[in-house]
């Protein structure tokens, strides 16, 4: 209001807010040769007295959804290059890549495919990286600054081979989001896969990025079930692998005593020959259906003197 206040000596606080404009705010953003930023700024004036004031700054978001369907159609490039110059080359080295979509959040792991043939007779290495572009415009000016944000390598492919990345993942680090709207800043990103082959400029593909806000709710919920799987079938591998190996348990902890004795029957007395082979031999088979495996023990529990001589029998 514009009353004059009369106030005691003390602290006061006077709670207040704003409506911040309706037309769509920039991004906040510190780069390297300019910045955008908002403040709150309090002014106390006072009779006779210099003004005072102090101010703060305020973080202002423009949200970027990523489930919106320019950012989720996806992008494919294809380049190949002779390595080499005039008559003594050695052959091309050719490479495709294709990403699922083009929007994507921070925190989000970016998927590669990516198919590399190397007919050339060098060793060649292929890499990916996420490149941030700031453009700045003044005065009819333009500066740029490009940076390297993330990278990832892949393993090295000999002279008639080929490889394959069938969603190699490369992680999206905390940027700041994409400005694609503001008319003295811009901040664009970039998914390149390249190949580094010695003696040759390297062979590279880029493909746009959109940072967005607001996650594509579709493919957050699949990647991130996708990687609590993968930690839940991994977790289990270091809970299960005992530094020494140890017995096996006991026929009798697992299988009740009753249980044992209704389907053991007593060993049959020894037959001739002659008679046995009068016998069906599916009989003898029901016998031992139900055995239990020997118990487990590095000492004889039943040691004897005289060797004896028991019927075997193996079911298969």
């Amino acid at each position: 209001g514009e009353e004059n206040l009369i106030l005691l000596d003390g602290r006061h606080e006077f709670p207040f807010s704003f409506q911040l404009p309706q037309e769509p705010l920039v991004t906040s953003f510190t780069g390297k040769y300019g910045s955008i930023q908002y403040y709150v700024k309090a002014v106390l004036e006072r009779p006779a007295v210099p003004d005072q004031s102090v101010q703060t700054e305020l973080q202002v978001i423009s949200h970027i959804d990523v489930s919106s369907p320019a950012l989720l159609t996806p992008v494919v490039r294809s380049q190949e290059k002779m390595v080499g110059c005039w008559f003594f080359t050695s052959g091309p080295v050719s490479l495709s890549a294709k990403i699922e979509r083009k929007g994507y959040c921070n925190g989000e792991a970016i998927p590669i495919y990516a198919e590399i043939e190397n007919c050339s007779s060098r060793l060649i290495v292929p890499k990916a990286a996420i490149f941030q572009t700031q453009t700045y415009l003044a005065s009819g000016k333009t500066k740029t600054f490009r940076q390297m944000v993330a990278n990832v390598r892949g393993n090295h492919i000999a002279s008639g081979s080929t490889d394959t990345w069938n969603g190699k993942t490369l992680k999206i680090p905390p940027v700041s989001p994409s400005i694609l709207d503001c008319c003295i800043i811009r901040v664009e990103y970039s998914l390149a896969v390249y190949i580094h082959i010695p003696g040759a400029k390297k062979l590279m593909i880029e493909m746009p990025l959109v940072i967005g806000t607001i996650p594509c709710i579709g493919f957050s919920s699949r990647n991130s079930s996708i990687t609590s799987q993968f930690s839940m079938d991994m977790s289990w591998l270091a809970l299960t692998m005992p530094e020494h190996p140890e017995a096996p348990p006991n026929y009798a902890d697992v299988v009740s005593e009753e249980e044992f004795s209704r389907h053991v029957p007593a060993y049959p007395p020894p037959i001739d020959c002659e008679e046995q082979l009068c016998c069906p031999v599916f009989a003898y088979i029901q016998e031992f259906r139900f055995q239990p495996p020997p118990l487990y023990s590095e000492i004889d529990p039943h040691p004897t003197d005289v060797e004896e001589v028991q019927p075997v029998s193996f079911m298969l």
